[in-house]
């Protein structure tokens, strides 16, 4: 499985999501979380009150990366994966005015979907750009904190990733996602599954794996915390759409994938 055929399958999926929800329709249950139980439930009501309906409609994330660490007046924030905008809408309330957040996202129609959203918010400290993951298009040491909902794992080179993460923080700069992890070993079918691969299951890391990466690529003070764990039931309705054999399958998943919130620091230059 080629980056470049990787790359164009997530690219084809989330513009059609984003083609979708700009019609005012959706790509079933599992596209915009409507009993998807990875995509469900993630922001209170009080923290969406106030976003444009389509940035919550098109929210697919595995997580609340805005809750995991406590932003500041003045930062510089930027979302890998940024999709239709949500966590950028939110980090950018936090940092306020004299904050700047950028989202980054590879794909035409999500960004288009992002600047509308944006332009609805009247949010003036928010820029989406596009690039990928692998290449963030910021300068070294220019952003304070990185964010991501459930993107990194849609990635074939995370090591990339992390370096690029590492490479454009602060010296003391922090990373705080939410993605999938794996407790254990999956079925070879989910991890040769391309649709869940676009849905962030099949090209998930195990929880340590993620945790040596992001030394790996430099960060301290890592911590790799699940804090949902899906079940047989739950695993049969993220494999529904996916081909697999469910009844067999299932059981073979069953609280081995779990949505985690991952932080990590890069250290100060002593």
């Amino acid at each position: 499985m080629s980056t470049s055929h990787l790359q164009n399958a997530v690219r084809e999926k989330y513009g059609e999501i984003a083609r979708s929800i700009g019609k005012g329709g959706c790509c079933g249950p599992s596209a915009c979380g409507g009993g998807d139980p990875i995509t469900s439930n993630l922001y209170s009501e009080s923290e969406t009150s106030g976003l444009p309906a389509d940035a919550v409609a098109v929210s697919l994330g595995c997580g609340n990366p805005t809750a995991l660490i406590e932003l500041l007046p003045g930062q510089t924030v930027l979302d890998l994966g940024s999709g239709g905008g949500i966590d950028v809408l939110l980090s950018a309330k936090r940092v306020g005015p004299g904050g700047k957040v950028y989202g980054l996202d590879m794909t035409d129609e999500m960004l288009a979907l992002a600047r509308e959203n944006q332009r609805k918010a009247g949010a003036t400290n928010v820029e989406f750009l596009k690039g990928t993951i692998e290449a963030i298009p910021l300068p070294d040491q220019s952003v304070d904190v990185v964010i991501s909902n459930c993107v990194i794992n849609l990635s074939e080179n995370k090591d990339a990733v992390l370096r690029e993460a590492f490479r454009v923080l602060k010296p003391g700069g922090r990373f705080a996602v939410s993605d999938v992890v794996i407790r254990g070993e999956l079925p070879p079918d989910i991890r040769r599954s391309m649709e869940l691969w676009v849905g962030c299951v099949a090209g998930a890391l195990e929880e340590d794996e993620y945790a040596t990466k992001l030394a790996a690529a430099g960060f301290d003070s890592v911590e790799v915390e699940p804090w949902r764990v899906y079940q047989i039931e739950d695993a049969r309705a993220f494999l529904a759409e996916s081909g697999i054999d469910v009844d067999r399958v299932a059981p073979q998943v069953d609280g081995k994938i779990a949505s985690a919130f991952i932080r990590a620091r890069r250290p100060e230059i002593i």
